[in-house]
């Protein structure tokens, strides 16, 4: 059974600007010194961004038609786990760049060659390129990714669109010593948030031209069972990442609608994003501090955004 917002007022929350003039930012991560990784698609970069709005290059790769990083996770070993869409073909749209065309909505680079999984040395800023296929399965545009408690990466491929076609994806499982490497969901429609729920035994992935937000039983690393497919939220949304709140709650990112929060009750609700220059295009959101702050890219602003949250934020299972 599936949940829709009601006709309600969007919940305002104590918010500020952490940082602004970033490429194109997502996939925040809280870092334990109190700084906040992102990548900026545009970049195309990884950069930390220091309380006081400072920012420093941790590592970068050769330009946005080539590759893109999409999506970052702490490792198990330290290292910075990126999902590289393998590059966008950007247009400019007003007073920002967008990764789509105007009518189509295509996105694939004509130097595009693939997609990827790499890995960032947090110390050094070298990136290695851990795979480009998994199962046998090409990547097109590895999207976002959650490690489990054993240490395997669960990842979403939105794929590629052209202006007549489209790749259709899902959802992927690899543990990093090569010994799973499976496609564990297919097909979704533009797969592009992934969480779990507290217990781990609940996978969350967030399409984004439906607005939906869907759910799986977890039968063991890499394997859902696919009798237990629900769908939590139908929207009129368009739904980028997600995180999870320590009750279980899921917090989306819904690009100009503002952060939806969906209830393990059902119950839908909507946080207002501060207006930018452009509006809000809020795209990804991670827990910091005391997991009390809900750290948000507003990637059309360029804006690292903080929310002061009323409840606590689900820690996840690594960090650096």
């Amino acid at each position: 059974m599936s949940a829709t917002a009601e006709n309600r007022e969007p919940i305002r929350l104590p918010s500020k600007v952490v940082a602004e003039g970033l490429d194109f930012p997502e996939g925040p991560v809280a870092m334990s010194d109190g700084s906040i990784l992102v990548v900026e698609v545009l970049g195309p970069r990884l950069t930390r961004v220091f309380p006081d709005g400072g920012r420093e290059t941790v590592a970068s790769w050769p330009r946005a038609t080539t590759a893109g990083p999409n999506g970052v996770a702490i490792g198990p070993d330290g290292g910075a786990y990126v999902c590289n869409n393998g590059g966008f073909a950007w247009y400019r749209r007003g007073e920002y760049w967008l990764p789509s065309a105007p009518g189509t909505g295509a996105n694939q680079s004509p130097e595009y060659k693939t997609g990827s999984i790499d890995r960032v040395d947090l110390q050094s800023g070298e990136v290695e390129v851990l795979f480009t296929a998994c199962d046998g399965h090409r990547l097109c545009g590895p999207n976002d990714l959650v490690f489990d408690a054993h240490g395997g990466i669960w990842f979403t491929d939105f794929g590629k669109k052209r202006p007549h076609d489209e790749d259709r994806n899902g959802v992927f499982y690899s543990a990093l010593d090569g010994s799973i490497s499976k496609r564990s969901i297919f097909s979704l429609i533009g797969p592009n948030g992934i969480g779990l729920s507290p217990d781990g035994e609940t996978l969350y992935v967030s399409e984004t031209p439906t607005g939906r937000l869907w759910a799986w039983d977890v039968i063991s690393p890499g394997r859902v069972d696919h009798r237990s497919r629900r769908c939590l939220a139908n929207t009129l949304s368009h739904f980028d990442s997600l995180a999870v709140e320590a009750d279980g709650t899921v917090v989306v990112a819904a690009i100009t609608e503002g952060l939806c929060l969906v209830r393990p009750t059902g119950e839908i609700e909507y946080v207002a994003a501060p207006e930018g220059e452009v509006g809000p295009l809020l795209t990804n959101v991670c827990w910091g501090g005391d997991l009390s702050v809900a750290y948000a890219t507003d990637s059309g602003n360029g804006r690292l955004l903080a929310f002061e949250w009323p409840r606590a934020g689900l820690a996840l299972n690594f960090n650096a």
